[in-house]
């Protein structure tokens, strides 16, 4: 048997591994100190005894053409450089190249040479093999759930699967060389060749080289159905070169649902369960970012008047009603750009950006006189309940930026509007 172990001897997809060690005896003739198997085959020697280490290279090889590894062993020993060589494993057109790499040991003093080698599959079976793989990979891609899109250097489309069709509303065959600008909605077009080059070029591209794709928030983008529809989607691209060609392949995930359920929960975190008008939370930060502004501002705080009483006398379902409808006379203020909240219980607040205290404290008593004369309609589930309201208006100091300071001063205006009798409004 050889002297080196054959567990390399066939390590994955049908390619061969060869070693030899290699010397020379004291009269310069090559000796072989160890081998494997493969080696041997590679030589097209047989045998069916064990050999004994070390034994001549010559007298086991003869010289059947293979004077061209005899001088490369002859280099290698000379100069001490690494030698490659491409050798025919056996005589005829199909059959396969051995790759052989010869490492002297110990440089330009080296006592021994290390080859090893490796052999591919003849054409006909690497053909085959190409097939197999090309199969498996065009069911893998059109089996998989999310879209993938391949386009080249000009940002034409080269592939297509059934997921993107399905995604996207076109066949392959209709998409495939069209640009990728096609499936992007019209207002992302103009700056996507741009994008694409950055994107290329960028660290996060370098980075994603090294690192497995993921998809998350910051790859949410938009593409475009053929009908017009945007869809909302999660993209993984990653950059390979194919024949010194690069290609980029994104893997599409539509995320519509999610994005729905996020929009949802959104309006739910900024919105009052019952009223449906925008929360406390979203009341200061809508004046905030006015107050971030030198637009003129006004405020009001309103309250209903003895509330306690209609809950107390008509139930808590009636009171809801009572806050529902004053949520919905509210809204109508005529005011462009203002914002009607709940500011929690029976309060309420209104902002009015642009409005200086004389329009502010109108739209106030307009407002309050509405409740008071129910000038109103709505469908009561019972006997119309009576209410008035009592309102603290108060508009923006030159400079005053601190929206708590700025609600604190309305909330004073209210109890002085209580104080005085409520059903009216004052100015603080």
């Amino acid at each position: 048997m050889s002297g080196l172990p054959n567990t390399t001897q066939e390590p994955a997809d049908g390619v061969t591994i060869c070693v030899a060690l290699f010397a020379r005896d004291a009269h310069g003739a090559f000796v072989i100190n160890a081998c494997n198997d493969a080696f041997l085959a590679m030589a097209g020697v047989a045998h069916a005894e064990p050999l004994s280490f070390p034994f001549l290279f010559d007298t086991l090889i003869p010289d059947h053409g293979w004077s061209a590894l005899r001088e490369k062993l002859n280099a290698g020993f000379t100069s001490g450089d690494v030698q490659e060589l491409a050798h025919p494993a056996m005589r005829g057109a199909n059959e396969p190249l051995w790759r052989l790499t010869l490492k002297p040991l110990g440089g330009a003093d080296a006592k021994e040479i290390l080859l090893t080698g490796f052999v591919n599959p003849p054409k006909r079976d690497l053909t085959h093999a190409l097939e197999v793989s090309d199969s498996r990979f065009r069911a893998v891609v059109d089996s998989a759930y999310d879209a993938i899109v391949t386009i080249d250097e000009q940002h034409n489309i080269t592939l297509f699967n059934r997921a993107a069709e399905n995604l996207f509303g076109y066949r392959s065959d209709e998409v495939l060389g069209r640009r990728i600008e096609t499936l992007l909605p019209e207002r992302f077009r103009a700056n996507h060749s741009r994008n694409v080059r950055q994107f290329a070029d960028s660290d996060k591209m370098n980075l994603r080289s090294i690192t497995p794709p993921r998809m998350d928030e910051s790859n949410s983008v938009y593409g475009r159905h053929r009908d017009g529809r945007i869809i909302p989607v999660e993209i993984a691209i990653s950059k390979i070169k194919v024949d010194g060609v690069i290609e980029f392949t994104a893997v599409i995930r539509d995320i519509t649902e999610r994005a729905q359920l996020m929009e949802l929960l959104r309006k739910q975190a900024a919105t009052d369960a019952l009223t449906g008008l925008p929360n406390r939370r979203e009341f200061l930060d809508f004046v905030e970012k006015v107050l971030g502004t030198d637009q003129v501002l006004s405020v009001f705080i309103l309250d209903i008047d003895y509330f306690k009483k209609i809950n107390d006398s008509h139930g808590h379902d009636i009171g809801d009603e009572v806050l529902c409808v004053l949520a919905q006379v509210g809204m109508s203020i005529p005011h462009a750009s203002k914002l009607f909240a709940r500011w929690g219980g029976e309060e309420f607040v209104a902002a009015l950006p642009g409005a200086d205290a004389r329009l502010a404290c109108e739209i106030a008593d307009t407002l309050r006189r509405r409740f008071e004369q129910q000038d109103f309609e709505h469908a009561w589930r019972v006997k119309p309940i009576p209410f008035t309201v009592s309102i603290g208006v108060v508009t923006r100091e030159p400079g005053e930026s601190d929206v708590d300071a700025l609600m604190r001063r309305a909330d004073r205006a209210l109890y002085q509007a209580k104080e005085r009798g409520r059903n009216r409004v004052e100015v603080g």
